[in-house]
């Protein structure tokens, strides 16, 4: 099944774009996502477990490495552009 993830990355810190450079520098290199980028939000789509799966690691990936931030993500199940 497909899985369509729209996502909005709020560091909590005031140099804010490298932040969301490295977020999605990181993402970027998750193989069998398409990625779409735009002013406000990234849209990732794919396979559901790929997707899903990757959402949370890279959570943490960026808690860990980056420090806290607000991730914001509506889910659309069943849709995806490959």
């Amino acid at each position: 099944m497909l899985l369509t993830a729209e996502i909005t990355l709020y560091p909590l810190q005031d140099e804010y774009l490298p932040v969301i450079k490295a977020f999605l520098a990181q993402l970027g290199e998750v193989a069998g996502l398409k990625l779409e980028t735009f002013p406000t939000c990234t849209v990732i789509s794919g396979e559901f477990d790929l997707v899903y799966g990757t959402l949370g690691d890279m959570m943490r990936w960026s808690q860990e490495t980056l420090g806290k931030s607000v991730f914001v993500v509506k889910f659309l199940p069943g849709f995806g552009a490959l």
